[in-house]
């Protein structure tokens, strides 16, 4: 009887042939496959803004930046997951639908995906080797927390009020103008 409740699981191979024809997004988690969710259109303004605010210094530093529908492979997780913001500065990293070498990655919490986003992804992104920053906005209230890389390990900042700076990128951004 077990058996009958037990879902198929796929190879990553057979998701992502899947995944290139499907009508719904879904991510993927060691062999099991997981719908997407709409968002908000507070959570779409964000990203807009966040996308426009960085978008000059992605292409300035030779960088890629996309929003929603391009998926990050982590290995060490079996996983592939899409984040709202994913921005890729290796020239080798050239996969039209999957970055395999992440420079930054950004989420914006919702309820449905905030415990998802600080504890499962947080830990599969900090494995991939290229990733300098893992930033979670809030959307209710003014807070960006940027997880950082560095010599030591990983660091946390939280902002509220004032700037944010995004060591992998080179840049800074008003709180405030994620907010308006």
């Amino acid at each position: 009887m077990a058996n009958a409740l037990r879902k198929p699981r796929l190879s990553p191979d057979e998701y992502l042939a899947l995944e290139r024809t499907a009508e719904v997004r879904h991510e993927y988690v060691d062999g099991e496959v997981f719908a997407m969710v709409g968002s908000s259109r507070r959570h779409g303004r964000i990203v807009m803004r966040l996308l426009t605010l960085l978008a000059p210094q992605a292409d300035r530093r030779g960088c890629e930046i996309t929003a929603s529908d391009v998926k990050v492979h982590v290995e060490a997780a079996n996983a592939y997951y899409y984040p709202d913001i994913v921005v890729a500065c290796d020239p080798a990293d050239d996969d039209p639908y999957v970055v395999r070498a992440p420079a930054l990655i950004v989420e914006v919490l919702s309820d449905s995906t905030e415990r998802t986003d600080r504890l499962e992804r947080r830990a599969a992104y900090r494995t991939i080797p290229s990733l300098r920053e893992y930033v979670l906005i809030a959307q209710d209230e003014p807070r960006v927390e940027i997880h950082r890389r560095t010599a030591d390990g990983w660091e946390h900042e939280a902002v509220s009020d004032g700037s944010v700076t995004l060591t992998a990128l080179d840049t800074a951004f008003a709180v405030d103008a994620l907010y308006r």
